[in-house]
C-alpha cells in the first residue's frame, strides 16, 4: 500500500477549476494542472483493502488493479503503472476524464471518508504514459489472417478493435459519421475531454494496423449484406440511439430539440466546421429550457452558457437526490446524491428545478415560446404492482417563456430500422439486441457490445462489452483465446 497512515494523515484533493469567467469563453477542459506531487500524495491515501470493493461488481467492470497502481503512483513507479493499467483498460485517458467513477462510490475509504481520487490518478498515469512514451505504438508480430468488422467508433467499438487488432486480426472499423470516436468525438462536449486526447489515440491505433472507415453507414453506404459476405466476423457497436421522447402538445413546434441534435454541431464547430444557417441549433440570446437532470442535460447546460444563453432552466422529473446516501443506498452501491457538475458551478449553483411534469408548449407561428409544467409527486405504491405513479400537485401549474427547448431523458434502445432488422436480430425486453455470453448475436459470426447490448449505460461499460466481444470473435474464429475475459460481464 501507500504510506501506512496516508488515508488518516492526507485529505482528499482534486485539481481546481478554471474561473468560471475564463471556461465560459473557450471550450477547453474546466481543471487547471495539478502538480505531480499531489498526485503521488493521493494514491498514498488508498488502504490496499484486503477486499477492494472499487474493482468488486459494484465498482470497475473492468476489474482494474487499483490498489496496486495507487501504490505505484505513490512510489513514482510510473512505467510499472502504466503497463499494469492498460492491461485492464483500453483507454484510461477516456475514463480518467469522463467515468463518474463507480470505483470511487465502492472505495472502502468512502464508508466514513472522501474516497481515493482514483479517476484523477488514472488520468495521469495515461498522461505520464503518452509523455513518457511507455505508450506508444505496438503492432502486433503476426496476423492470422482473418479480416472483422466493427461497426460504429464509439468507446465499445474500439476497445474491440483494439483487443482484436493486438490478438492478430486485420480490424476495420465502420461509422457513419465524418469523425471517427461515436459519442467521444460528437457527443462529449470539448470541456469534458478535448478531442487531441481522442485524435491522440486514434493516430496510435492506426499505426498499430487498426482501419477506420467514417462516412461508412452500414445499410446505407455499405450493404449490410455485403458487409457480413466480406469478413469472417462483424462486431455491432452502434449505440443505444434511439431517444426517449415527449409526446406533448406542441412537442412539433420549432425550436424543440432532442440533446442529441444540439451537441454535435457544437462540437463541430470547435472542430471547424460551418453549420448551414438552416439547421443550425443555437442558444445564443434565448431563454432555454433543458429537460433531464442527468449528463447529457448537464452538457446541454454548459454548451448554452458558452454559446450565450440569455437564460437557463432545467427541468428534472424526479425528487432532488439527498446530500448524503440514504439507508436504502448502503456502501458499496452508487450513492445515489447530488452532484454539482461543473456546468451548474458555471450557471451559479442550483438551477435544477426538480418533481417538474411537462404538460405542452405553445408557441407563435409554428416557433417554440413557452413551456406549461406542473409540480409533481410520487403517489402511494399500488397494491398489485408495488409501483408508485406520478401526481400532480394542485395549484402548482407555472408557465415559462422559452424560445429553445432541448430534451436530455435518455435513450429508450439502440435504433432497429435499418442493420438491426436487414440482420433479423433478436431483441430483448427492452429493444437491445439480444447475444450470448460471448456477446453473439442469433446470426453466427455476428456479435454485438456497448449500449447496443447493454442499454444505455456507462464509458467504463462500454470498453468492458468491447474487450467481451473481442474474445468472443477470437475464440470463434480461432478455437482459443489468450484475451482476457472481462470481470463482471
Amino acid at each position: 500500500m501507500g504510506a501506512l497512515k496516508g488515508f488518516m494523515e492526507i485529505k482528499r484533493e482534486t485539481p481546481k477549476s478554471r474561473p468560471v469567467s475564463d471556461r465560459l469563453k473557450d471550450q477547453k477542459e474546466v481543471y487547471e494542472p495539478f502538480p505531480l506531487e499531489k498526485y503521488r500524495e493521493q494514491g498514498a491515501r488508498c488502504m490496499d483493502c484486503g477486499v477492494p470493493f472499487c474493482q468488486s461488481n459494484t465498482g470497475c467492470p473492468l476489474g482494474n488493479a487499483i490498489p496496486d497502481w495507487n501504490d505505484m503512483v505513490y512510489r513514482d513507479r510510473w512505467e510499472d503503472a502504466v503497463a499494469l493499467l492498460t492491461k485492464t483498460n483500453n483507454f484510461p485517458e477516456f475514463t480518467g476524464r469522463i467515468c463518474p467513477a463507480p470505483c470511487e462510490g465502492a472505495c472502502v475509504l468512502a464508508i466514513n471518508e472522501p474516497a481515493v481520487t482514483i479517476r484523477n490518478i488514472e488520468e495521469i498515469i495515461a498522461e505520464k504514459g503518452f509523455e513518457d512514451g511507455y505508450i506508444a505504438p505496438n503492432p502486433p508480430q503476426r496476423r492470422t489472417g482473418k479480416k472483422v468488422a466493427v461497426v460504429g467508433s464509439g468507446p465499445a467499438g474500439l476497445a474491440a478493435a483494439d483487443q482484436l487488432n493486438h490478438a492478430g486480426h486485420e480490424v476495420t472499423v465502420f461509422e457513419k459519421a465524418d469523425r471517427i470516436g461515436g459519442l467521444l468525438m460528437y457527443g462529449i462536449p470539448h470541456f469534458k475531454m478535448e478531442k487531441t486526447v481522442l485524435t491522440r489515440r486514434l493516430d496510435l491505433m492506426e499505426k498499430e494496423g487498426v482501419i477506420f472507415k467514417p462516412n461508412s453507414h452500414i445499410g446505407k453506404d455499405i450493404p449490410t449484406k455485403k458487409l457480413v459476405e466480406d469478413f469472417d466476423s462483424v462486431i455491432l457497436c452502434c449505440g443505444s440511439e434511439k431517444p426517449r421522447d415527449l409526446p406533448v402538445e406542441g412537442r412539433d413546434l420549432d425550436g424543440v430539440h432532442f440533446a442529441m441534435d444540439f451537441l454535435p454541431q457544437q462540437n463541430k464547430r470547435n472542430e471547424g466546421d460551418t453549420i448551414p444557417e438552416d439547421i443550425a441549433i443555437t442558444a445564443k440570446g434565448k431563454n432555454v429550457l433543458i429537460i433531464g437532470g442527468g449528463d447529457t442535460g448537464s452538457d446541454c447546460l454548459g454548451t448554452s452558457l458558452r454559446q450565450g444563453a440569455k437564460q437557463v432552466h432545467q427541468f428534472e422529473l424526479l425528487s432532488e437526490p439527498p446530500l448524503e446516501r440514504m439507508s436504502n443506498n448502503p456502501w458499496p452501491q452508487w450513492p445515489m446524491t447530488l452532484r454539482i457538475s461543473s456546468s451548474h458551478e458555471e450557471a451559479g449553483g442550483k438551477i435544477t428545478s426538480y418533481s417538474i411534469l411537462t404538460k405542452k408548449f405553445s408557441g407563435e407561428n409554428g416557433k417554440v415560446k413557452k413551456v406549461h409544467a406542473v409540480k409533481a409527486r410520487f403517489g402511494d405504491p399500488d397494491p398489485a404492482t408495488g409501483r408508485r405513479a406520478m401526481e400532480e400537485i394542485p395549484g402548482s401549474e407555472f408557465t415559462l417563456d422559452v424560445e429553445l427547448v432541448l430534451l436530455a431523458m435518455g435513450f429508450v434502445h439502440p435504433v432497429h430500422e435499418g442493420l438491426v432488422k436487414e440482420l433479423g436480430l433478436e431483441l430483448d425486453a427492452r429493444g437491445n439486441v439480444a447475444c450470448d455470453k460471448d456477446k453473439m448475436t442469433r446470426v453466427p459470426g455476428v456479435f454485438v457490445a456497448g449500449d447496443m447490448a447493454r442499454g444505455q449505460s456507462l464509458v467504463v461499460w462500454a470498453i468492458a462489452e468491447g474487450r467481451e466481444a473481442a474474445r468472443g470473435v477470437d475464440q470463434h474464429l480461432m478455437g482459443h483465446t489468450f484475451l482476457p475475459r472481462s470481470q463482471y460481464l
